[in-house]
């Protein structure tokens, strides 16, 4: 296959994978590298081999491209190309969570003299450091990476790359909890979309969508985080985007965990208004309808503190039979959840008290273990004593 038809089917693939034939796309292009002899049309067909991999979250595949552009870019022995496969390297060991490994690629890339790509492939290059950075909590260096990031997408007036660091500030902010910017950064990443994204695939309208959902889930706003979400989960949808699908599933899972939990508090507060007003027929009914919903959501301590007002009711109006049913799944959920005190028996989030997690992740009450005189967790029996970060 000569230079002209190598350039022929690799654009015929990317109308087929334009055009969502994914399956079909990647048999021409590996039927590219299968008979082509054209280095450089190799190189660039496994570069959409490596994207196209990502985009449908087989990760592995998408490292064993990269290793194998590495390889035709050190043949061609041209540094805009070795850039750009090292760059690919990054990127395929972020997507498999080796953040070190990206960090190590990155840097390598960094290192490598002068090129025409650099300009170009710079900010992206930064861009995939912090997200690895972040991957490891290591904020302060994520930030720094953003920004550097942020700069080269502004100095080559590069929309697109602006779009991706907006979302990634979006993450880096959620995870230190600053919802208002966590919320602003996508938004921008949405504007971006809107102004100068006619020409771009509509994963990053919904790569934009899918982290404002997660702002707006956080800060409270649900209706509008699950509309962000849908949107998102459409476009995924649609491109055949698995990575995408999953988080969109996860967001959805979590703003209906949110609906549940606030639901469950609003209904606890108005079985406690019933019980002042010794309306406590009524506290029942309310508190059954909390209990339902917090079975369903998962919602273990709000289940604990919903037996304990159905016991103190049931106590009061002198039911027994009522009262020990009660008593008996209150424990249940206790060993359920394993919320106790290994040393005293109490259960954990009945009232407000200090805890101690030990590294074996049993958790005590701190005046408990301070008046512990063995040396081993009393749960587990494992011999170290020294606390654990939580």
């Amino acid at each position: 296959m000569g230079q002209d038809q190598t350039k022929q089917q690799i654009e015929k693939g990317l109308q087929l994978y334009q055009s969502n034939q994914t399956e079909k796309a990647l048999h021409v292009w590996m039927k590219v590298l299968e008979k082509s002899a054209d280095l450089v049309g190799r190189f660039r067909v496994l570069g959409c081999l490596v994207t196209a991999h990502s985009e449908m979250g087989r990760y592995k595949e998408m490292l064993k491209f990269a290793v194998v552009q590495i390889d035709t870019a050190r043949e061609l022995e041209d540094a805009d190309f070795l850039l750009e496969s090292y760059l690919n390297l990054a990127r395929s060991n972020e997507k498999l969570c080796e953040f070190h490994k990206t960090i190590s690629y990155c840097k390598t890339c960094v290192g490598l003299p002068g090129t025409r790509a650099g300009a170009q492939l710079g900010g992206q290059v930064s861009l995939s450091m912090g997200n690895a950075f972040l991957g490891l909590s290591l904020f302060q260096k994520a930030l720094e990476s953003f920004e550097k990031a942020l700069r080269y997408a502004h100095n080559n007036d590069d929309a697109m790359l602006e779009c991706r660091v907006c979302c990634s500030l979006g993450s880096f902010y959620a995870q230190v909890k600053d919802y208002e910017k966590a919320l602003f950064f996508p938004c921008k990443a949405a504007e971006l979309v809107s102004d100068y994204g006619k020409g771009w695939s509509l994963k990053y309208r919904a790569m934009s969508q899918y982290h404002m959902a997660v702002a707006y889930r956080l800060l409270g706003h649900l209706g509008s985080a699950m509309e962000c979400c849908e949107e998102s989960m459409k476009i995924a949808l649609q491109h055949g985007d698995r990575p995408l699908q999953a988080l969109c599933l996860l967001c959805f899972a979590d703003i209906h965990r949110s609906r549940g939990d606030l639901e469950v508090q609003v209904l606890l507060g108005v079985a406690k208004c019933w019980i002042a007003r010794k309306a406590l027929d009524k506290a029942l009914d309310v508190i059954e309808k909390a209990q339902d919903l917090a079975e369903e959501v998962g919602n273990k301590l709000s289940q604990l503190k919903l037996h304990c007002l159905s016991e103190s009711i049931y106590r009061s109006k002198g039911l027994q039979r009522e009262l020990r049913a009660h008593v008996v799944r209150f424990h249940e959920c206790v060993e359920e959840t394993e919320l106790y005190c290994g040393l005293c028996g109490e259960s954990i989030g009945e009232r407000n008290s200090r805890l101690q997690a030990l590294p074996c992740s049993h958790i005590f009450h701190l005046r408990c273990l301070q008046n512990n005189g063995t040396r081993s967790c009393p749960n587990c029996r494992r011999s170290s004593m020294k606390p654990g970060f939580v």
